[in-house]
């Protein structure tokens, strides 16, 4: 691994000299006010941010000619100021970029739309919630919070095969979640806290990837299928393994969008040296405490554009199986379902007006109803 990030620096040393005259540079960024409303409020404040949030993303990309990028990107959300990104690419070919640095590794498809003013509305669905979500600590956010940001490397690439059909790869290796030596989930605070120093918390990096295919159809449609990866350690001791799987497709219909998308989590957890007491749920029929819990999350969503509107219904959940804390309010199984209709309003230019109404049906509490009004636009 040393040798190839040294050969890699030379390269990209010698490369930048040699393109020096053609440096450009691009500033750019989003921004969204949103206020949300629980107005039943069984929910606790602290079970939900309620009231008004501002996400800001701010961009900086610099071409060094036509072989080697850089990007730095900043975020402002309810977590505070944080590093996005801060990589380089050494472009080789369409079918070979290396990228190394800090950046969102390549999981799913609404990752590629994370930011605020790329989506339609005020927040994510809930397999990759950071923080919108009631109950968001009960269930300790979504799958995969969106975006997901890490060190490390990632190789990915393009290849056309004729005019209808592209097919896009990539692999990494980055930090990863982390957590406790005695955790029962990731903990996200962590992964993204700089008194940490974004570094890795056991030396151990875990691996993933995706692959995607865009279909150019007949009618001006185009789909695109994609399966994603991601396995490692997430422990200081590099003890406690997980796995995550995705599956993504969607269907655009002139300007109109189809997306779906899955994701489940396996999740090792610490049994402890007593865990009679430190678990709701006793041993299986075995004998023995579960190891393990499971995390499952989905999305269906349809956008439709009509002049200067935008309307989208969306339909997502969660869904946990596994044993709890005794302090816990979750079952062994439990499960969320949401119902979402949005609607945006362009107001000038690309900036928009976003509504929407979303119904939460717990299978743990009492359900919910929260309305979201905000303002968002790239600049």
């Amino acid at each position: 691994m040393k040798w190839l990030l040294v050969l890699l620096v030379v390269v990209l040393v010698r490369v930048a000299i040699a393109d020096e005259a053609r440096f450009e540079r691009n500033l750019a960024g989003s921004v969204q006010l949103d206020y949300l409303s629980n107005p039943r409020g069984t929910a606790q404040p602290e079970q939900g941010l309620r009231g008004g949030t501002v996400e800001l993303s701010l961009k900086l990309t610099m071409d060094f000619g036509d072989h080697v990028s850089s990007s730095v990107k900043v975020c402002f959300a309810c977590h505070g100021f944080e590093l996005g990104m801060a990589f380089f690419d050494l472009r080789v070919a369409d079918e070979l970029n290396v990228r190394v640095g800090r950046f969102s590794p390549a999981f799913g498809s609404f990752p590629l739309r994370s930011d605020p003013a790329n989506h339609s509305t005020s927040d994510k669905p809930l397999p990759y919630d950071m923080g919108r979500m009631l109950r968001l600590r009960e269930w300790n956010e979504g799958v995969l919070p969106a975006p997901w940001v890490d060190n490390g490397i990632e190789i990915n690439g393009s290849h056309f095969f004729g005019k209808s059909v592209q097919l896009d790869y990539a692999a990494y290796a980055i930090g990863g979640p982390k957590g406790d030596d005695n955790a029962i989930d990731f903990d996200f605070k962590q992964s993204r806290s700089p008194e940490r120093y974004y570094v890795d918390n056991n030396s151990e990096p875990a691996v993933g990837g995706r692959i995607a295919a865009t279909l150019d159809l007949p009618a001006s449609k185009v789909l695109t299928l994609g399966a994603s990866a991601m396995f490692g350690h997430y422990d200081p001791s590099a003890h406690l393994g997980f796995a995550i799987l995705g599956a993504d497709a969607t269907l655009q219909l002139g300007k109109s969008f189809v997306r779906t998308e899955y994701l489940i989590r396996r999740t090792e957890l610490s049994i402890g040296d007593d865990p009679a007491a430190r678990f709701k749920y006793g041993p299986g029929a075995n004998g023995s405490f579960a190891r393990y819990s499971l995390k499952d999350g989905f999305v269906a969503e349809l956008q439709i554009p009509i002049s200067r509107f935008e309307v989208i219904g969306r339909w997502d959940g969660l869904r946990r199986f596994g044993n709890v804390l005794a302090t816990s309010t979750l079952r062994s199984q439990s499960t969320v379902l949401r119902y979402t209709a949005a609607a945006t309003y362009r107001l000038t230019g690309a900036l928009r007006l976003k509504t929407s109404i979303e119904r939460y049906d717990f299978s743990d509490y009492a359900d919910e109803l929260v309305i979201h009004a905000g303002l968002a636009g790239p600049f």
